[in-house]
Parts: C-alpha cells; structure tokens; sequence
C-alpha cells in the first residue's frame, strides 16, 4: 500500500471518531429565567420576560436580556446600575453605570452577585427566592 492511501484511510478513521465522540457529547442546554418577582434582603428583582428592573436599597437597574441560565444553573448577565441618594433629587443625568450580573439559580434560589463593569467593583451579592417580595429600604 502506497504513502497516499495509507494517509487517506486514517484521515477517514479520524474524521469518524471525532463525529463519533462530538454526537456523544452533551448539547448545551440553556433555559429562561421565569418571570415574576424574586426578593430577598435589601434586594428585589421583576422579572419580564427578556427584561428585568431591579431594586435595593439605595439603588437601582435593569437588565436587557436574554435572562438564560446554563445548564449547571449558572448566569451572566449586563445591564446598568443607578445609585440613588435620599432627600430632595434635583433635575439631573441619573448616574448609570453598566454592570454585570452574574450568579446561579437553583429552583426558586438564586444568588446575585453585582459589579460595575467599568471598574470591577464588587457591589455585593444576594440571596433572593422567587416569588418572594424581598426586604428593600429605599433611601429618603
């Protein structure tokens, strides 16, 4: 047998492994947040379907979606984060910055960690339960 048959026949017998172990490997499985209400202390998040505003204490922020989570339960998403203060507001450009949410979901338990995006600062986590209303003192 040849150089260049030879070549071609384990060619043959590469491609058919690798289709062989790539059907058997696990598609990624992604889901969808469900909508509603998941609250927790000092933390409250409404989910709309492919959108989701949140509230804390002091601050607020939204997130456009898609809200999907991976097949381990885990998430990453963007959107932006408003500081609020108490007292009197005058007219002004809110101070939105864009953050990452990031965490996991496990049933209706969730963990939510929140970072600005622009300077990585880690502005807390919580532990939220959907459909609860959660704990959320607004600054006045």
């Amino acid at each position: 047998m040849s150089q260049r048959p030879r070549k071609i026949c384990l060619f043959s017998v590469i491609i058919t492994l690798l289709c062989a172990f790539s059907s058997m490997a696990k598609p990624r499985y992604v889901r969808h947040l469900p909508t509603g209400i998941w609250g927790g202390q000092h933390v409250r998040i409404d989910v709309a379907g492919n959108t989701a505003s949140i509230e804390y204490d002091c601050a607020n922020g939204t997130i456009a979606g898609p809200l999907t989570i991976n097949s381990r339960g885990k998430f990453t998403w963007i959107g932006s984060h408003s500081r609020e203060r108490g007292g009197p507001v005058r007219l002004e450009q809110p101070n939105q910055s864009p953050a990452v949410y990031s965490g996991w979901v496990n049933g209706d338990a969730m963990s939510l960690t929140v970072r600005l995006a622009e300077t990585g600062e880690e502005l807390g986590t919580f532990t939220l339960r959907r459909g609860s209303r959660g704990r959320v003192f607004k600054c006045r």
